[in-house]
């Protein structure tokens, strides 16, 4: 009983504003608090029609889009998340004084992937000035098993800032900010073990840091977060029940102790370009131009190095006595292939066995020639050593014969020379 009473307690001391979906609602969340608005399904199921039949459930995957009025998106501090059609869409975020006395007129339209109609409703956010703005030591937390999402849930939150104020003791603290790990570069999880995305917490309280939030700033816990080893931190196990906190990324900020940086920006002026005198616009009537010279430099040099690079070639090739014998040489050959070919297909010389039938002594079978009848003579050879009476011809290659035709029509003797 006491530990519901002290729950109580904690939840009343969080000013953070939750509110619900409502057409034209005004609300009025403080700047440097977490402000949450909840756009919930079963609200804006009464705009659309019901299911043709009577008794059906409806369970129509509704979306939702938020603008600032009259802009294509949200104002820079305001976020939206909203997991799948089936969920409920929540708009988050943490105001700043700039926007003090700025009511942003935020057009929320529910689309039904069902019936394809829309229903829109405004929500204007009037954002209060507070005393307690800005919270002088304000201290981020990496949850490891939350989505963003989980944790805007009132009743999550206010669990986690019953934890920190346990190991704190502040007389103030609220909840300044929530960002999906997400947004600050980190990787989407497999989808095993039901891994979450990790959420970083960022609360402010009005008291110096406790002794268990210091522990990490120790050299031992230094080294073990230098090493990806977990730190050793008293008050982890107040916790480590229901959030798992990475101790190694927590930051702790003094911002009475905080330099600020003063960024000099330069005059922008009134916009007016200064005087340069009159305008004077080019002349409306236009000169020829001659285009001869680049007609030469584009067409006709080009050509004239080609033409000359012919010649040079032309009289190698036909004037020139290497030129002239590697002509002759070429057509020689040209023109013994030819006739080598010619009598190639001509010759009459004794078939080799392969050839010939074959007869089976078992059988009597008689087995046809491994080659059929038109088979090609010109693969054969042109010169086969075949014997006689009392002579032998030697075969000779055609590679040699050609040689030899080569040299005669030259008048070159058996050395190639001339």
């Amino acid at each position: 009983m006491a530990g519901c009473v002290s729950v109580a307690v904690w939840l009343g001391a969080v000013v953070t504003i939750l509110s619900r979906s409502h057409a034209d609602r005004n609300v009025y969340p403080s700047a440097g608090v977490l402000f949450v608005h909840v756009l919930e399904r079963e609200y804006f199921k009464g705009e659309f029609p019901p299911y043709p039949k009577s008794g059906d459930a409806s369970n129509d995957p509704i979306t939702f889009s938020t603008n600032l009025m009259g802009y294509p998106d949200r104002p820079g501090w305001l976020r939206y998340i909203q997991r799948t059609p089936h969920s409920d869409g929540v708009l988050y975020g943490s105001p700043t004084a700039e926007q003090v006395g700025k009511p942003n007129v935020i057009e929320i339209t529910a689309y039904n992937r069902r019936t394809f109609e829309t229903a829109r409703h405004n929500l204007v956010i009037n954002i209060m000035a507070t005393e307690e703005f800005p919270l002088p030591y304000q201290a981020e937390f990496y949850i490891k098993n939350m989505n963003v999402e989980e944790m805007l849930a009132s009743e999550v939150l206010g669990d986690f800032l019953g934890a920190v104020k346990n190991v704190w003791q502040p007389e103030r603290l609220n909840a300044i900010n929530i960002t999906s790990a997400l947004d600050r570069g980190g990787r989407v999880p497999l989808p095993i073990n039901n891994l979450k995305e990790g959420v970083y917490v960022m609360v402010g309280a009005d008291v110096p840091f406790s002794s268990c939030l210091r522990e990490v700033e120790s050299p031992h816990n230094q080294l073990r977060c230098s090493q990806e080893m977990e730190p050793v931190i008293s008050c982890d196990k107040k916790f480590r029940a229901q959030f798992h906190i990475d101790w190694c990324k927590i930051s702790l900020v003094d911002i009475n102790k905080v330099v600020p940086v003063y960024i000099t920006r330069p005059d922008p002026g009134t916009g007016i370009l200064p005087e340069f005198g009159d305008y004077s616009p080019p002349s409306e009537s236009l000169k020829s131009r001659d285009y001869f010279s680049d007609f030469l430099i584009t067409l006709a040099v080009p050509s004239a190095v080609a033409l000359v690079l012919l010649f040079i070639l032309g009289y190698t090739m036909c004037c020139r006595r290497e030129g002239v014998i590697q002509l002759v040489h070429h057509s020689s050959i040209q023109k013994s292939s030819k006739e080598l070919r010619s009598m190639s297909k001509n010759r009459e010389i004794s078939w080799p066995l392969s050839t010939l039938p074959v007869f089976n002594p078992v059988s009597g079978e008689v087995v046809p020639p491994i080659h059929p009848d038109n088979y090609e003579t010109t693969s054969m050879p042109l010169m086969q050593t075949q014997t006689t009476d009392n002579k032998m011809s030697v075969g000779l290659s055609n590679d040699s014969l050609r040689q030899m035709i080569i040299y005669e029509m030259l008048g070159w003797d058996d050395d190639g020379m001339g």
